[in-house]
């Protein structure tokens, strides 16, 4: 009995190569030139996918960042405080601030006889409106030019009212121990009035 001749193993020393008939895979030698143009190129792609937007990233935070910067400056000069004043603040010295109201900042100062919130924010009409509302007067006890806030207040907390406005003022009294509130507006944006608050309270 004869049995059959078995294939050559292609492990086995001088064992043909397959042919891509029997199930082999043809080899081909990479050539060294476009091995590493074909890394370069990998290269370049990955670093255009996560090195861009990265950088991106990295801008936009440091213009958000320096521009927190510019503000804490601007208000650390002047001694205000960027943001809004506490509810309990705006409850206690009758500063209501609106919604949506811009460039809003504030400065607390308390001492044995007086008691003062200083408050600016930049609103709308209709913000004005209902602002003076709420402290319990209307727009028609709008003074022009009648700066209401003392050069005193003015000087603790950097404001200047001498641009070219229209400024208009107003005091608004309480009987102790409400609080009084001197009022300037400057309507130089005809749609958007920025607001400047003293509320003055005595215990």
């Amino acid at each position: 009995m004869t049995v059959p001749r078995q294939p050559s193993s292609p492990d086995q020393p001088g064992a043909p190569e397959p042919s891509e008939r029997e199930g082999g895979k043809a080899r081909k030698t990479e050539d060294r030139s476009h091995m590493l143009r074909r890394r370069w190129l990998t290269a370049i792609i990955i670093v255009l996918l996560i090195g861009v937007p990265a950088g991106y990233l990295v801008i936009s935070a440091n213009q958000s960042r320096n521009s927190g910067r510019d503000k804490e400056d601007k208000y650390s000069a002047t001694g205000l405080t960027e943001g809004w004043p506490s509810k309990v603040q705006r409850r206690l010295y009758d500063v209501p601030v609106q919604p949506y109201s811009e460039e809003v900042a504030y400065y607390e100062t308390n001492n044995w006889r007086t008691s003062r919130l200083y408050v600016q924010f930049l609103t709308s009409n209709a913000g004005l409106k209902k602002f003076l509302k709420q402290i319990g007067t209307t727009e028609s006890a709008l003074k022009a030019d009648d700066i209401t806030i003392s050069k005193r207040d003015q000087k603790v907390v950097g404001w200047e009212f001498t641009g070219p406005g229209p400024w208009y003022g107003l005091t608004h009294e309480h009987k102790d121990p409400a609080p009084t509130l001197d009022v300037v507006v400057d309507r130089s944006n005809a749609q958007h009035p920025m607001i400047y608050v003293v509320s003055t309270t005595t215990p």
